[in-house]
């Protein structure tokens, strides 16, 4: 074989290798970016199981691998989101969202809708809301974000009346109060607490679980409408990622059927999926 033969070879093999370098490169590049970090609070057995079959469909589908960082205080995943410790995170509602971007300056935004936890009104004392009599003290949270939805699930079940327009409303921003009820704002984990004492009290679903309350025993749950819409939980991101193909992916891979199925067997009506629901009743 001749000198330039073998050169022509050995060359040849060089490019080969390289470019099979190079393509392998390549492959593991792609996977490594399709990768996304998503923040969530430390989850409950229900949300491990929609999770997983979020991932799956991600992966399947999309060919995504979607890893969960897990956060114990509702101030860190929209911070690590901000910083760039996390791609996107699925924790909260648009209320708590707007309220954070104002508070922090932040801009982050959502970009798709998971599901929502419907506030429930109970009382040991009564079995129907027409029940509740004049002068009777219900309890609702304290904090602004679950006191102005607790006065909004009060004005849908016809209990009192709220200004229009109002974002997070207050008590003194009810309208009409035709049985004169008085409205008594404790923390969130103690309303449901209250019930022995009072006639009725507005239970988030966390502390209504905490406190072995039987979800079919309130006597009026949050509607799905326009005063709800933003307490639909979300995922969010930056602004400046809202567009991005893999994150929008994401959502697909999250509002599914299969999703849809798995909330409703692990919740059993506690958390609805949102993302289908119409909200401008």
């Amino acid at each position: 074989m001749s000198k330039l033969s073998k050169y022509l070879i050995s060359g040849a093999v060089v490019v080969l290798i390289g470019g099979a370098a190079y393509l392998s490169f390549g492959r593991n590049q792609q996977n490594s970016d399709k990768t996304v970090t998503i923040g969530i609070m430390s989850g409950s057995k229900q949300d491990d199981a929609i999770w997983k079959t979020v991932s799956k469909t991600a992966k399947d589908k999309y060919g995504i691998t979607i890893k969960l960082k897990e956060f114990s205080d509702y101030s860190q995943p929209n911070k690590a989101l901000a910083d760039g410790d996390i791609d996107l995170n699925a924790f909260q509602h648009y209320a708590f969202l707007d309220a954070t971007n104002k508070s922090s300056k932040t801009n982050i935004v959502a970009i798709g809708d998971t599901v929502i936890s419907p506030i429930r009104l109970y009382s040991s004392k009564y079995q129907k809301v027409n029940q509740f009599k004049t002068g009777d003290t219900i309890a609702v949270p304290n904090d602004p974000s679950n006191e102005s939805r607790s006065l909004y699930v009060l004005k849908n079940a016809g209990l009192i009346g709220l200004k229009s327009g109002k974002a997070l409303a207050t008590v003194k921003d009810i309208t009409d109060n035709p049985k004169q009820l008085k409205i008594k704002e404790l923390s969130a984990d103690q309303t449901a607490r209250s019930l022995s004492d009072l006639a009725g009290a507005v239970v988030n679903g966390t502390y209504a679980d905490t406190a072995g309350l039987d979800y079919h025993d309130a006597i009026y749950v949050e509607p799905l409408n326009r005063d709800s819409k933003q307490w639909v939980n979300i995922i969010a991101a930056n602004k400046k990622d809202k567009d991005k193909q893999l994150y929008q992916d994401v959502v697909k891979a999250y509002q599914t059927d299969a999703t849809k199925k798995t909330i409703k067997s692990v919740y059993k009506g506690v958390e609805l999926p949102a993302w289908d629901t119409d909200f401008s009743k």
